[in-house]
This record gives structure tokens, C-alpha cells and sequence, in this order.
């Protein structure tokens, strides 16, 4: 077996290898390529994976994205996808071996952090990747949904206005607010314009029909949308609400909460610890589930990265890292003054030792470091080392991505 990076002339090859991977077959592009979430695929940065009679048997490809970290640093981050083996050539090493070749590729482009959304939970952690961003669906009955009064000294009710359009008719009000929407989320990454361009990915990037409901504040300017279906079971589901702060997002809940002939709302991507539940006046009317883990990060380059972040609390922490997959092994001394980081090589005694997969789950703040310790994942050397490592890596705001890829 041996692993090529692909060209352009390889893109049909690429992904129908890929379809094969999951007993699947492609849908047919648009005239201009667009309108399947494989248009948008950088042939560039994809590999193939060939038996040796010269037959592609697996697939591996990253996007080229930002990932905004806490603090608001904006990083070059690998986004990995079309990941897929066939199955007659499984459990030969191919995957391993094509993770290990863009793992070193990624490393050779100069770039320290790599994420991806995990069709498995038991796949990638021995690839050193570790669960950083989740999301929840909040369900609403709408004849139950009436929002609580305002209480007193609280802040007043939003003055904008919500406008109704077609997702063909939006495309650049879309692009522009969740840019502006990313660059402020800790755990969000970019959507690059080919995306919005050939309708690559999920709704609302994608080309299928959605209604979108867009916010204007009271000089008119666009700060905030969500865009919706009506299904069955009379059952308006959001794909995902975008709003520069909670007051635009009650806006839009209040909106789609009032849509008539619905019977309730699923809003489908919501961080932990959102707020809309407690807006409304039956608490019990919102009910959560499919909470799932959605961002993995993994880190390339140890210093690299602690220095990209911004930190909320002064500390230092060593960290002995272990990156099992890459038999790699360093001490770090990280040392944080006024909100910036420092990470040199130490000999000193380590606070923590933790594998890199849980370094990258640590890494944005949506699992603290306690929490390893006590699942047992991380060895604590001291006894305040845990709280230490909490106060450090907390994110003042939760992370959460919003982006499939």
C-alpha cells in the first residue's frame, strides 16, 4: 500500500472511493459542481490511499479553516474530513497509516492544531484527538412556549425587527453575520466563501430550500437569522441561530415560537448553559436531548498552540504530554501573565501528566481538567493542581461550533 497527495484530475476518483467507504452513492452536483457538500473539497490538501495493484482503497482530506480560541485569537486550524476506508481493506492498517501521513503533512504546512467532527466516538482518540465543543436540541411545545415577564431593572426588550426570506434570496446577509458571529465564539470556525458560493455543506450553506428569519437592529443592520423548515408532524426545526448577543436570539426564538400550524420547535444546535429554557414562563416546556460531542481538537504543536489562546487567570503548570500515536513525548512549563502564555521545555516536576488527546479536550475550555482527573484519564502530581488547571484553561465564554464539515 502507499499514500499519494491528490490533484484536481483526482477529485471523481476521490469521492467515489469515498461513497464506496460508506455503501453509499453520490448525489449529482449542480452544472457548476456545486449543491453537494463535497464541492467545496481542497484536492490539494487530500490524500489517497492505493492497494498495491494501484486501486484507491481509502480516502483523507482537510479544509483549510479558523478557529476562533478563547480570548478571540483567530488560528489557522486543519479541519479533517472524508475520512473512509472500504471495507474489504478495513482493519489492514490503512487508516492508521493515512492519519499518521496527514498528521506529518499538516506538520510540514507549519500548522499546530487539527479538528474534526467524529462519525465514532471510539475512532479518533488514539489519533490524539479529544472531544472540545458539544451540543445539545432543545424541543419546545408551542402552545406551552409563552415567554416569563421581564423581571424588574432587566435590561429592555429588543427594538429590532425580524424580516422572512428565502435562503436563495440572503446568501450574502448570511455570510456576513456569521462571520461576524465566529470571529467572536471561542470553539466556531470560518466559513470560507467557495462555501457559500457552491452551497457546500449543511443548511443553510447548502442550496436546500429554507425559509430564514433575519434580524435587523433598529439602524436596520443585519445582526443575527435563523434558518427553518416545516416537516412533519407539523414540527418547524431550526438548523441553527446566529445572533451577535442573547437579546437578537430571543428576538428569533420568539419569532419561530410564534410561527402558526406548528406544534413545536426544534432548535438543533444549542451550547450548554443557554439561556432560552429560562425565558420561558413553563420551564418544563423546553425539553433537551441528543447531547453530543461535536468539535475534537488535536494539537500539532504543544507550545505553538497554549501560546494562540488567550487565558483569563495568571498561573504556571507544567504539563507532562504524551503523544502515544506519534511516540512523542515533552515536559512544558506554561507560565500566563495579563491574559498571554509562555510554554518553554522544562526538567521540573509536572503538575499534571495527560495524554495529547485530553490536552486537545482541555484545550478551548468546554471540559475541565478536573473532570479528566477524576474520569482517572489525568494524573494529578499535586493536590491543588486540578483546581489550578481549571482556573487556567477556563474560557470566559463556553465554547461551541455551530459548522459541519
Amino acid at each position: 500500500m502507499r499514500i499519494r497527495p491528490t490533484t484536481a484530475q483526482d477529485h471523481e476518483v476521490f469521492v467515489d472511493t469515498l461513497h464506496a467507504a460508506f455503501g453509499r452513492f453520490p448525489e449529482t452536483p449542480a452544472e457548476d459542481g456545486g449543491g453537494v457538500w463535497w464541492a467545496a473539497l481542497d484536492m490539494d490538501r487530500c490524500l489517497l490511499a492505493l492497494a498495491a495493484d494501484g486501486r484507491p482503497v481509502g480516502t483523507a482530506g482537510t479544509y483549510a479553516f479558523e478557529l476562533t480560541l478563547p480570548g478571540g485569537a483567530l488560528a489557522p486550524a486543519a479541519g479533517v474530513t472524508a475520512v473512509g476506508v472500504l471495507p474489504s481493506h478495513r482493519r489492514r492498517g490503512v487508516l492508521s497509516a493515512m492519519m499518521r501521513h496527514q498528521l506529518t503533512e499538516l506538520r510540514a504546512r507549519g500548522e499546530f492544531l487539527s479538528v474534526l467532527l467524529a462519525s465514532e466516538a471510539t475512532i479518533y482518540g488514539r489519533f490524539g484527538y479529544g472531544p472540545a465543543t458539544y451540543t445539545r436540541r432543545l424541543t419546545v411545545a408551542r402552545h406551552r412556549a409563552a415567554f416569563a415577564p421581564r423581571r424588574a431593572g432587566v435590561a429592555a426588550e429588543d427594538t429590532g425587527s425580524v424580516e422572512v426570506l428565502r435562503r436563495a434570496e440572503c446568501g450574502d446577509v448570511l455570510e456576513a453575520v456569521y462571520d461576524r458571529y465566529r470571529r467572536a465564539q471561542p470553539g466556531a470556525l470560518s466559513r470560507p466563501p467557495r462555501w457559500w458560493a457552491l452551497g457546500a455543506g449543511q443548511p443553510p450553506i447548502s442550496r436546500t430550500p429554507r425559509y430564514v428569519a433575519v434580524h435587523r437592529d433598529a439602524a436596520g443592520v443585519p445582526d443575527g437569522y435563523a434558518s427553518y423548515s416545516i416537516g412533519e408532524a407539523n414540527t418547524l426545526t431550526v438548523d441553527e441561530t446566529i445572533a451577535d448577543d442573547d437579546a437578537v436570539f430571543t428576538a428569533l426564538a420568539r419569532f419561530v415560537l410564534g410561527h402558526d400550524l406548528v406544534d413545536q420547535v426544534v432548535f438543533k444546535h444549542l451550547p450548554d448553559e443557554h439561556p432560552l429554557r429560562w425565558r420561558l414562563a413553563d420551564f418544563r416546556a423546553g425539553r433537551l436531548s441528543e447531547e453530543t460531542d461535536w468539535l475534537w481538537v488535536r494539537l500539532l504543536d504543544v507550545p505553538r498552540a497554549l501560546t494562540a489562546r488567550g487565558w483569563s487567570a495568571d498561573g504556571e503548570l507544567v504539563l507532562d504530554v504524551t503523544d502515544p500515536f506519534l511516540g512523542e513525548h515533552g515536559r512544558h512549563l506554561l507560565t500566563v501573565r495579563d491574559g498571554r502564555a509562555d510554554c518553554v521545555p522544562t526538567d521540573r516536576e509536572p503538575d499534571l501528566s495527560l495524554d495529547v488527546d485530553d490536552l486537545g479536550a482541555i484545550y478551548l475550555g468546554g471540559t475541565t481538567p478536573s473532570t479528566l482527573v477524576r474520569a482517572g484519564r489525568i494524573r494529578s502530581h499535586h493536590a491543588d493542581a486540578p483546581a489550578r488547571a481549571d482556573t487556567l484553561f477556563h474560557s470566559d465564554r463556553a465554547p461551541h461550533c455551530l459548522h459541519w464539515f
